[in-house]
Order: structure tokens, then sequence, then C-alpha cells
């Protein structure tokens, strides 16, 4: 074979090299294309309005409708504690006592006193009876008598002065036991018999009100007239908590009080259920849920929950359009009904809405609806 046979024998090859990898090339790149352009299947779902019945959930805590902190009234050393911690107290019942020896004594020199000055007060006014009657027989100086008039007001002032005294001793001595002052539990004391406490300062225990007791918890301000409506009526079969080991409080409960004014900062309000509290269950301090059993009065937009998602704290939902390309769209929320939320802005009836394979999408991606798969029954 010559020189220019063997050089045409590798031109034809090469050529015939490049147009077989040409040709992969291509196919691949068709195949490529082929897979960008195919439609995403994702799980779909029309917007639509109805009525919701469903439970709305709160954050809430228990706090007792009455609590108040025990302190010393008066100084001294605690001589007697007449309960035992965390037990049930009843309005007036003696708790502590503080030693009242001074008090006892400074009553009853207080006690003293006022017999003089009422004592003293009798003499005056005798004085003045018979200085009155010498002086209409012009048989003593107007001076003498005019000094009587001025003894009989100091005494009476004396009198008032001892009266005073004796009050704020009695006061005291009162004061030297601490009572409940209204029917309750009481806490763990603070001190111990022996203990010096001091007026004003010294906290000795904390009693509260254990039945019935209160569950609070934040509102938004758009219903504030549903729970308005429910205070109104006094309903309490829509109302119930679920303790912190997730069973439901079988007792049911009422809204009690709705505070005064809106939060401005958080747009929120504060609302306290009553609920009854036989077996003590419910603890002040408790974190819980509030449970509200709500049907709203007019159709609500309602989607499938699991169909929303958050982008730096705004809500979205993916929403399909003519050509099948899914858009984002921004919702805002309402209360979630189950594994459904209320919608209350963003999205209008019969609009279609991914609600399966979000994570798999991207705005301007083109979706398919996965079909549900039927089976003939024979």
């Amino acid at each position: 074979m010559n020189k220019n046979t063997l050089f045409a024998a590798l031109i034809i090859s090469a050529a015939l090299f490049q147009q077989s990898c040409g040709n992969k090339d291509n196919k691949a790149g068709a195949a490529q294309a082929q897979q960008m352009n195919a439609a995403t299947p994702v799980g779909m779902a029309t917007v639509s309005t109805e009525i919701v019945s469903g439970l709305i959930t709160y954050p809430a805590y228990v706090v007792p409708l009455l609590e108040t902190e025990l302190r010393a009234e008066v100084t001294g050393y605690v001589t007697n504690i007449y309960v035992t911690d965390g037990a049930k107290v009843s309005k007036g019942q003696r708790l502590y006592e503080i030693d009242r020896t001074r008090y006892q004594a400074a009553y009853d020199q207080a006690k003293a006193n006022l017999a003089i000055a009422k004592a003293n007060l009798d003499r005056v006014q005798t004085d003045l009876q018979r200085y009155q009657t010498l002086s209409d027989k012009d048989a003593i100086a107007k001076q003498t008598l005019d000094y009587a008039y001025t003894d009989l007001n100091n005494q009476k002032a004396q009198v008032q002065s001892a009266e005073a005294a004796l009050t704020t001793a009695l006061t005291n001595l009162q004061r030297s036991v601490i009572v409940a002052p209204f029917s309750g539990t009481i806490g763990i004391s603070q001190v111990r018999t022996g203990a010096l406490v001091s007026a004003g300062t010294t906290l000795l225990n904390t009693v509260s009100s254990t039945d019935p007791i209160a569950v609070e918890f934040q509102i938004n301000e758009k219903d504030i007239s549903t729970f308005t409506k429910l205070q109104q009526e006094g309903a309490s079969s829509q109302i119930f908590a679920t303790l912190p080991d997730g069973s439901r409080y079988e007792v049911p409960g009422k809204i009690a009080t709705i505070d005064r004014a809106v939060d401005s900062q958080t747009g929120t309000l504060k609302v306290r259920a009553a609920f009854a509290n036989p077996s003590n269950l419910l603890r002040a301090g408790m974190n819980t849920t509030l449970n509200v059993q709500t049907t709203s009065v007019e159709e609500e937009v309602v989607i499938p929950y699991k169909a929303v998602f958050e982008q730096l704290g705004v809500f979205n939902v993916y929403t399909v359009n003519d050509s099948s390309q899914v858009e984002v769209k921004q919702i805002s929320l309402g209360h979630k009904i189950g594994d459904k939320v209320i919608i209350k802005s963003g999205l209008n009836t019969g609009d279609k809405i991914v609600t399966e394979g979000v994570a798999s999408i991207r705005p301007g991606a083109t979706v398919t609806e996965i079909k549900a798969e039927t089976t003939d029954k024979k």
C-alpha cells in the first residue's frame, strides 16, 4: 500500500469517528433537554371555602384567681406555726404567731393610760361645773372659769390621744398573729419557729386559691369578638385544657376575664378562663394548652396546612397557572384547624395550589398533577 492510499484511509476513518461522536452528543443533549422540559408530578388541590369547625389551641399557663404573699406586719421572733406546708386553709385560720409579749404589754399600758385620761376628764368636768355655779354667784374670778374650760379641752384631747394609742397597740397585738386572708392552699414556709422577722419585709409564706383556678392565654386582637361572645354566653362545653402529659382535663372551663387593653407591641390580648379544680390537678404556674371548640359564622378559605412553607418569616404557597407552571404566592394565615389552616388573604376560591412535592419544585417549574390510583372492585 502506498503512502497516498494510507493517508486517504486515515482521513476517512477520522471523519467516521467524528460523525459517531457527534451523534452521541446530539442524543445526550436531546435527552437532557427532554428531561429539563419534563413536568414534575405533584399533588394539587383547588382552593375552596367552607364552614370551619374544629379546635383552636393556645399556649397557656395556670394562675390562681386569688394569691397573696404573707409578710410579717410586726417585728419579733416566730413563736408558733399553726399549719403544715402545702395544707389547705380556711379564711381567718391562724397561720403564724410572732412573740406577743411586748405587744400585749403595750396594749395593757395603752389601756391603762386611757383609763387615767378618762378619769382626769371626769375630774375637770366636775371642777368646771363647780366653777360655773360659783361664777353665776360672782363668787370666783372669771379667769378661774376660763382656766377650767381650757383644762377640759386639754383633757378631751388627752383622751383622744390615749384612744389612738390603744388602737395602735391593739392593732400590733392582733397583727402578731397572721391569719389566712381567704380559703386556699398554703405553700412551703420561708421561716421556722424562732426566726426573727421584720415588719413589712420578711416573707413568711404564700397562699393561693385552688378551686376554682384560672388558665391565662393570649389571643389575637382579631379574635376579641369571638371570645367576648363566649364570655357573654357563658359557654363551657367549648373550652377545655390539655395537661402537660397530653391528657385532657375533664372539667370544662368558662371565659372569666378579658383584659382591658390590647398590647400595642404584639397585637394580643390576655384572656383568663376559670376551671373547677376539686382534685387540685391544675397547679399554679403549670404550662398547659387551652383548647376552644369553634364553628365559623361564615365560610372561610381553607387549604391543607402541608401546602404552606415559610421563607424569612413570610408564609407562602405554590400556585399553578394555566401553563402548568408554579408561582409563589404570599399568604396570611388564620387559625390552624387539624391538618388544615384558614387563609385570611392571598388566595381566592378556584386557585390551584401544590399540596404534595412542595420541596422538589422551584418558581417557574412545570408540574403535572398526580392522579389518584383507582382500583376496580370486581
